[in-house]
């Protein structure tokens, strides 16, 4: 499971559905409709929040909103009718960690992609997230 911090509009076709699939399983985790991945470290930050279904609803439909505009149809019904108004930390490091894991998937999967993420100054975080200085997050499997 990968719950992406960096904003889904970098990803390639194949990683923003499986985005949107895993997702899916976070929320259907958090909600208790699983017991599959309950302890999924990916799931740590939601988890540590207030309204960890809130989050989980909020992330999906920027997930969404990212699909919608590359012409995708994916079940906007699927995320729960929940919302969390503030905001996640997510570390400095750990953004440098997704931006160079993900070019690292880019470079097999979607070469045109890479070349043009790889020249990326500044990364956009998905919008429930804030960077905060810090490395790699805890919750990372660093591989």
């Amino acid at each position: 499971m990968r719950l992406w911090s960096i904003h889904p509009s970098y990803l390639d076709a194949k990683g923003l559905v499986a985005l949107w699939r895993e997702g899916l399983l976070a929320q259907s985790v958090l909600l208790g409709k699983t017991m599959a991945y309950q302890n999924h470290p990916q799931l740590l930050r939601f988890k540590r929040t207030n309204h960890p279904t809130g989050a989980i609803a909020s992330y999906l439909r920027e997930v969404n909103n990212e699909a919608r505009r590359r012409g995708y149809a994916f079940n906007r019904t699927k995320i729960i009718n929940k919302n969390i108004k503030s905001k996640l930390p997510v570390t400095s490091g750990q953004i440098e960690y997704e931006y160079n894991h993900l070019l690292g998937k880019l470079e097999k999967r979607d070469k045109d992609l890479h070349h043009r993420l790889k020249t990326v100054k500044t990364v956009k975080l998905h919008p429930l997230f804030v960077q905060v200085k810090g490395g790699v997050e805890e919750w990372e499997r660093v591989i």
